[in-house]
């Protein structure tokens, strides 16, 4: 599996940002996708996770309402909009694939883990 993430960059606080990430080299619509976030100095910490068909997700309490996770199982790829941005969302974003049943939160959840991308909200 190579999950490729795009679509970070430098917005002011308020704005908006759309994540992407591309999947390859299995069957996209057998992997529970999520995102996940890693600011300096800190631990890597889940932002929102969806399963496989793309009916249910869950997110992390600080997002709700201004983040939604989506996926586009005959393009191969899973978004995170992300709205009302604070400055305290500024980390490096990745997405991860995990091959399982139901939606998980943990890192240990996943095995795939794509490079990331840098998301800096200034105020």
């Amino acid at each position: 599996v190579q999950l490729q993430a795009s679509g970070g960059g430098l917005v002011q606080a308020g704005g908006s940002l759309k994540l992407s990430c591309a999947f390859s080299g299995r069957t996209f619509s057998m992997y529970v996708m999520g995102w996940f976030r890693q600011a300096p100095g800190e631990e890597r910490e889940f932002v929102a996770a969806i399963s496989r068909s793309g009916g249910s997700n869950y997110s992390e309490d600080s997002v709700k309402g201004r983040f939604t996770i989506s996926r586009d199982n005959a393009k191969n790829t899973v978004f995170l909009q992300m709205n009302s941005l604070k400055v305290e969302d500024t980390a490096i974003y990745y997405c991860a694939a995990a091959s399982r049943l139901t939606i998980g939160a943990r890192k240990s959840d996943y095995a795939y883990w794509g490079q990331g991308t840098q998301v800096t909200v200034s105020s």
